[in-house]
């Protein structure tokens, strides 16, 4: 999951890199301030958040409780700024950057460092930029990371060299998949803190993780996201709060394939999701589940199915989502499904009982749902 600043700084912490002081502040809860100047900080889990006036400063305690009444409620990229991280001020120092990200492809972590920071490091030219793949091992990071710091000049290159090894430990223990500093404040001394910090975790990680579960609990609302797929089994994220049609799908990889040839198409997808198949175990919960959060969507028109199975057999399938459709009288939309895989023609003759057509080509299940689209439109 991609935390928010102030969580991800939380467990940065844990593991010694220093920060700005700094504190949670949201509608309810107002905790006292660190000593000032302050910048004001929406806790949203997106970038760009100083393009977009999300992060702005104060110089006296008035200010602060402005810019917080400024900031809060405010949206960016469909998220709602639920909670602010006030914290203070770091002057007088320069500003690099730092990340670490796992690399499939190369069966490592791709370090990236750079002597300049800030909001303005993607124009930085390439070869401003260092780079360095290193073996997931705290030591092999820690070892690489120095070596990229060594080309770096003075107290920057001193303080990229002790934020390598922290980092480096900080992303084995947490299992993260990657953890950006950016600006990575540093002083003349040589000294450093953690000025922004992007982290982001493995779910899969999350049984191993305590202090990450934690944070599920916290700032309501933040990861509903891993909630749903920690307490259900299931992938399901909104991508377009004003999407047609919903996706009751299975498979990362081509759902979301799925999700960029339909707007491609110029349709309007409104959630993504990997249902897994083969958890269903016979039972209609998690279809449910999904049917429900689904309706949610106020411009929703259409349910369109999308599912290749493998071992999963296509007529149990149809039946348990049969089931399902009935237990969710409330989701009042035309049904499409495409399915491919065991049992096609027990599922066929399922979903007729239904009313449902099943398609084995997608350009025939998004011509089906043009049609529904179109027909309500004229309806209209």
């Amino acid at each position: 999951m991609y935390l928010l600043e102030h969580d991800g700084k939380t467990l940065l912490a844990r593991h010694g890199i220093p920060l700005p002081a700094g504190c949670l502040h949201t509608a309810a809860l107002k905790p006292e301030l660190p000593p000032g100047p302050w910048v004001v900080k929406a806790q949203i889990t997106a970038g760009g958040r100083g393009k977009a006036g999300l992060i702005r400063t104060a110089d006296s305690p008035a200010e602060v409780a402005a810019r917080s009444a400024e900031i809060l409620g405010k949206s960016a990229k469909g998220r709602s700024v639920r909670a602010l991280r006030i914290e203070q001020q770091v002057q007088g120092a320069t500003e690099a950057y730092l990340s670490m990200m796992l690399d499939p492809a190369a069966a490592g972590v791709r370090i990236i460092m750079a002597a300049s920071g800030g909001i303005d490091i993607e124009a930085l030219p390439r070869d401003a930029l260092k780079t360095a793949t290193a073996a997931p091992e705290a030591a092999a990071l820690a070892a690489a990371a120095e070596g990229l710091a060594a080309g770096i000049p003075g107290a920057t290159g001193r303080a990229l060299a002790e934020a390598g090894r922290a980092m480096a430990q900080a992303l084995i223990a947490e299992e993260a998949l990657l953890i950006e500093i950016n600006p990575l404040f540093v002083r003349a001394d040589g000294s450093w803190l953690a000025g922004d910090a992007k982290f982001v975790t493995d779910d899969a990680a999350l049984p191993r993780q305590p202090a990450q579960r934690a944070l599920l609990a916290d700032v309501g609302g933040a990861y509903g996201e891993t909630v749903l797929k920690d307490a259900h089994g299931c992938d399901y994220v909104v991508v377009d709060p004003e999407g047609e049609i919903a996706l009751l799908t299975t498979g990362a990889g081509l759902s979301m394939m799925l999700i960029d040839e339909m707007r491609g198409a110029g349709l309007k997808p409104y959630n993504f999701l990997d249902i897994r198949t083969g958890g269903l175990r016979g039972e209609t919960r998690r279809l449910v589940n999904v049917l429900h959060w689904m309706r949610q969507g106020p411009n929703v028109k259409v349910l369109l199915i999308n599912i290749f199975a493998g071992i999963t057999e296509l007529g149990e399938f149809s039946r348990l989502l049969v089931s399902a459709l009935k237990d969710v009288p409330e989701f009042r939309v035309p049904v499409v499904a495409r399915l491919v895989g065991n049992g096609m023609e027990t599922a066929r003759g399922v979903l007729a009982e239904a009313g449902i057509t099943l398609h084995s080509d997608l350009d025939a299940a998004l011509a089906e749902v043009r049609s529904h689209l179109g027909s309500q439109g004229a309806q209209r």
